[in-house]
């Protein structure tokens, strides 16, 4: 009589399997995109050759540099507004007490769950109503709404794990309420503050359905002109665009993660 063990078959858990159907199924159009961007041939159906020139292209296409200045700016702007405005929003709605404070919380992280065809059209009945002009700034003023809420969330998230005895301690040395906050409050917020706006950057920065209804003459975002040019078909250039995009996105959400992760941690 054998008496040995008999050795098991491993089984494979269906998590597992689970896991790489769905990283498949994200990443594989991604990098799919990214062979792609490297072929010689004007015309994705088919391979010809590997290239860099349509990554080179991008960089004297003047149609894509001015649409990339604008991103930049309106990026840069919205994102320096809300640095301001959502912390202290984040400070008031944790530190004060006030009537009708559970309505304003609600209110100011509205624009979290609102859909962005609705944060359009809302904006653009807005600007029609009294009459304000599309540009490029109206463009900033419609990110600014999300890009705020999503600042106040961060920090009011970073607020929750800070000691408030020490803004305290600081009062009763002689310290001002606004001496305490800069030197005090702000230095333990801040890995909150620059992780909210690199993640409101990136949002602000790949915004397309809500800069295309915002948008006036002249005032094309990056997202904007990829889309104009899709219409007739994908080439390279925007493949290799897309990529570039994607991998700067990547990066800079990744920075907001571990600069978010080592604030709490330390």
């Amino acid at each position: 009589m054998n008496t040995s063990p008999s050795l098991k078959k491993p089984r494979v858990a269906w998590q597992a399997v689970f896991s790489v159907v769905i990283f498949v199924f994200m990443y594989l159009p991604i990098l799919v995109l990214g062979f792609y961007s490297f072929n010689q041939s004007p015309y994705s159906a088919s391979w010809q050759g590997f290239t860099l020139d349509w990554y080179g292209k991008l960089f004297s296409d003047e149609r894509i540099l001015s649409a990339l200045k604008n991103s930049l700016i309106v990026a840069f702007c919205a994102v320096s507004i809300s640095a301001v405005l959502g912390t202290l929003m984040a400070v008031g709605l944790a530190r004060y007490q006030f009537l009708g404070k559970k309505l304003y919380r609600g209110i100011s992280y509205l624009p979290l769950i609102i859909p962005d065809i609705a944060i359009a059209v809302a904006t653009l009945v807005f600007l029609a109503a009294f009459a304000i002009p599309l540009s490029l700034w109206t463009i900033v003023a419609a990110h600014l709404v999300f890009c705020l809420a999503y600042v106040g969330l961060v920090v009011s998230s970073r607020l929750t794990n800070l000691d408030p005895h020490l803004e305290e301690a600081a009062l009763d040395l002689g310290a001002t309420p606004v001496q305490a906050f800069i030197k005090v409050l702000l230095p333990q917020l801040m890995p909150g503050i620059i992780a909210g706006c690199l993640l409101a950057f990136v949002l602000s920065f790949d915004d397309f359905l809500i800069a295309s209804f915002t948008a006036g003459s002249g005032s094309n975002t990056l997202p904007m002109e990829i889309f104009g040019r899709i219409r007739t078909g994908v080439k390279p250039d925007i493949n290799a665009l897309s990529i570039l995009l994607i991998s700067v996105s990547a990066i800079v959400a990744l920075a907001a993660e571990l600069i978010r992760a080592f604030g709490e941690k330390k």
